[in-house]
């Protein structure tokens, strides 16, 4: 087991990973840029770094300052969190030239797994169901043309580097199909540096549903269930929920073996989350994530067991502390994304906080590094909490979020919250109606 992590980000995930080496009696290294010097992850890690300036590409995004940081203090391993260096296969190839551990899966499946169409192509192979679309990346207008044809109209192109909704666009005819795919590609240019865009069948009214897995490197791998995360503006996540709403046991259960045999055969190490569009009983892969999501409380609340610590387990040469027979789901578990933006317009809202209360009681979860007089800086993401609630079924979960909210205080900016207050007197949200499209038409009608 290793002595010492050091952790290669802030905020709340940083501090998650800190107090999962505190329990685990491992020391902790905090790296903040010059703006986070005051940030709580600071604060309660057994030692900092201080590596660099404010802008991210300066600091939580420099590979040789994290590396020199780990030199500097003795720290054999790097958590990397989300976001950030998280699933950049480099930097994991790095620290493993320099001796270091990479708390995560190979550089290789980084790769595989970080380039859309390679992605695709791997998860067919390994017998996960893919949405219709081109082969590979598209050349040219005519080629997305017949490929449309071919698989029938509405599509969707997507940036082969893509993410968070950038250089991703509908066509529901040839006329719109022209448009839409000259500007995926020059969103995808901008973005990205890598103008390369493939096509897809575009589903009407899916879910997003994304299984977890975890691997430990040597041929097992287990699933723990799935997430719903379909409640989304511009395919940003805001509100996610397990087990999923529209989710039967049998279907559960099919979906998830197939996902932890393709880790068996890939044999992938640590958590990753395999992400699918879910319409009429099927299954449509999306994407996989090679790290730890946002959203994992959810799952660590209907299943017990704490992936982080799993992922220092795996990552030191343990194999998994249960095995697939052993996870058992129990109660319903939400969690809802606080952010520091302005409502409608989700503009960000950087700024002083002067009060904060965490709500409590039974089932109840606040992930979050601000405190009272903590500045939120402007140089990055807008994500200042999750608020995360346990109930033995989704009944009780919702009446328990509502409840947590209202005993949520953030005052001097304005957060996302009165969001939360207005989605659950939603009848689709109290019934668990809803697709990745609901809340975008849902924002447009309530707030035209």
């Amino acid at each position: 087991m290793f002595d010492k992590i050091l952790i290669a980000n802030r905020g709340e995930i940083a501090l998650r990973v800190i107090r999962a080496c505190q329990e685990m009696g491992i020391k902790s290294v905090a790296v903040h840029s010059t703006a986070d010097a005051d940030a709580m992850h600071v604060r309660m890690a057994d030692e900092s770094v201080c590596i660099g300036p404010a802008p991210s590409s300066e600091s939580y995004l420099s590979k040789a300052a994290i590396i020199s940081a780990c030199e500097i203090t003795g720290a054999q391993a790097v958590h990397p969190g989300y976001g950030f260096l998280s699933e950049n296969a480099a930097f994991a190839q790095a620290l493993e030239d320099h001796g270091l551990t990479f708390i995560g899966p190979s550089a290789e499946h980084i790769r595989i797994m970080g380039d859309k169409i390679t992605a695709k192509v791997t998860a067919k192979e390994l017998g996960i169901p893919v949405v219709p679309g081109s082969d590979g990346g598209v050349p040219d207008f005519e080629t997305a043309k017949t490929v449309a044809e071919e698989i029938g109209y509405p599509v969707i192109i997507k940036a082969t580097a893509g993410g968070g909704g950038r250089g991703m666009k509908v066509a529901t005819n040839a006329t719109e199909l022209e448009i839409a795919f000259r500007t995926a590609r020059s969103e995808a240019k901008n973005a990205f540096g890598n103008d390369e865009v493939y096509m897809e069948k575009y589903l009407q009214r899916p879910r997003h549903i994304e299984i977890q897995v975890f691997g430990d490197g040597r041929g097992d791998a287990v699933h723990l269930g799935e997430r719903d995360c379909s409640l989304q503006r511009r395919h940003q996540k805001v509100f996610e929920e397990a087990p999923g709403p529209a989710i039967t046991p049998k279907l559960r259960s099919e979906i998830g073996m197939i996902c932890a045999n393709a880790m068996k055969k890939l044999n992938y190490i640590g958590a990753g989350t395999i992400e699918f569009l879910y319409e009429d009983g099927k299954f449509y892969f999306i994407e996989m994530n090679t790290r730890l999501q946002v959203e994992h409380p959810v799952t660590e609340g209907i299943f017990g067991v704490d992936l982080v610590r799993e992922q220092i387990r795996v990552a030191s040469g343990m194999g998994l502390s249960f095995t697939q027979d052993e996870l058992e789901i129990n109660g319903h578990c939400i969690e809802v994304r606080i952010n520091a933006e302005k409502i409608p317009n989700f503009s960000p809202c950087p700024g002083r906080i002067t009060q904060f209360h965490a709500p409590g009681g039974l089932g109840v979860r606040m992930d979050s590094a601000i405190y009272d007089g903590y500045r939120i800086p402007p140089y990055y993401d807008s994500l200042i909490g999750k608020l995360i609630v346990h109930g033995r079924d989704r009944p009780e979960a919702l009446a328990r979020l509502k409840r947590a909210l209202s005993e949520l205080i953030i005052d001097g900016i304005d957060t996302s919250i009165p969001l939360f207050h207005l989605l659950l007197a939603e009848p689709d949200i109290q019934n668990g109606e809803y697709n990745i499209h609901w809340l975008e038409k849902w924002l447009a009608q309530k707030f035209a």
